[in-house]
């Protein structure tokens, strides 16, 4: 899952879990009609789980025929909130979280990158939460039980509003309310990408020292992070209208997405659920092709040049909502 959240960035700063349950959704379960709970409390519930429980597992996440899994820890206790992120594909690395600092540990490099949350934006992290102000745009609806990594989960339907934004089936574990799985679904209401907890251990007791084992290793080299928050204010561009829904919630100078070298601003935006970056580089005519777009899973991708800037939008949101970031952006 995540986090949260923006950037390739995006898809993990986006609900900041990462997995599938195997295969599909177990069909749901509904003996009779569903209780109708208060949209907001429910995700209150939700809120309060994934930063207030202790828990450990294994996260699997699909996407486009890809699976990659992970192994999380997540501790809160005497004031602090401890997360470790373990990938178990491709380039093995560990992140860690210790409140607003983020460390990343590259151990086929030997390096560690620091960094605080704010400009975190790939941080794969195990809190997953949901605005409320994302109920003006979804409405929350009941759609019966499952089971999810052996345990009991209310199965919630957060259908959009408009066609701006994907429908997502969170299904939360009924004794808790920690959220086990999370699915993007289509306008068909097909599976985009999901995420889950395959095994997981919820409570016990906050063994902050296991979480934290191997964050600082001997001999490797510790590397400042090279994103930089910015004041999106001060940079020079503007939306001449906003996208119903979505706030800017950060900004930051970092290295260009798609020429050489260089630097790049990020603008996020959010609705509360789903997440837009706008990376804006400077055009250059041997780096920067013809205008493209592209989907992953749920991300879509839309480059194309305005101006003397090359404009990449991405964001777990169908390709018309990027659109409309692209189109509304300009020069002030």
């Amino acid at each position: 899952m995540s986090v949260a959240s923006p950037s390739r960035a995006t898809r993990s700063r986006r609900w900041c879990l990462a997995g599938l349950l195997c295969s599909g959704l177990l069909p749901a379960v509904a003996a009779g009609p569903a209780p109708v709970p208060d949209p907001t409390a429910w995700l209150a519930r939700l809120n309060a789980a994934a930063s207030g429980q202790n828990y450990r597992g294994t996260m699997v996440y699909t996407a486009a025929g890809i699976v990659s899994s992970s192994r999380v820890a997540h501790v809160a206790a005497g004031g602090e909130v401890l997360e470790r992120v373990e990938a178990l594909d491709g380039h093995q690395h560990r992140v860690y979280r210790r409140n607003d600092t983020v460390r990343t540990v590259w151990p086929h490099k030997q390096l560690v990158v620091v960094e605080q949350r704010a400009a975190s934006n790939a941080l794969v992290s195990t809190r997953r939460s949901v605005e409320p102000r994302a109920l003006a745009h979804y409405s929350l609806v009941p759609a019966g039980h499952s089971v999810v990594a052996g345990r009991r989960a209310q199965v919630m339907l957060l259908q959009p509003r408009d066609d701006l934004r994907f429908a997502q089936r969170l299904l939360a574990d009924e004794a808790t309310g920690l959220l086990l799985r999370a699915d993007v679904l289509d306008s068909a209401g097909q599976t985009l990408e999901s995420s889950a907890f395959s095994e997981v251990q919820i409570g016990g007791a906050a063994d902050m020292r296991a979480v934290l084992d191997g964050m600082e290793p001997a001999g490797y080299t510790v590397l400042p992070s090279r994103r930089e928050v910015v004041d999106w204010a001060a940079q020079g561009w503007r939306m001449r209208q906003d996208v119903p829904g979505f706030d800017l919630v950060g900004c930051l100078q970092r290295p260009a997405v798609a020429g050489p070298g260089g630097q790049a601003l990020q603008a996020m935006f959010s609705d509360g659920l789903s997440f837009v970056s706008l990376f804006i580089e400077p055009y250059s005519e041997h780096a920067h092709r013809g205008a493209l777009a592209a989907q992953m899973g749920a991300t879509h991708t839309v480059m194309q040049r305005v101006g003397d800037h090359w404009i990449t939008a991405m964001g777990d949101v169908p390709r018309r909502t990027l659109e409309r970031f692209v189109d509304a952006l300009s020069r002030r």
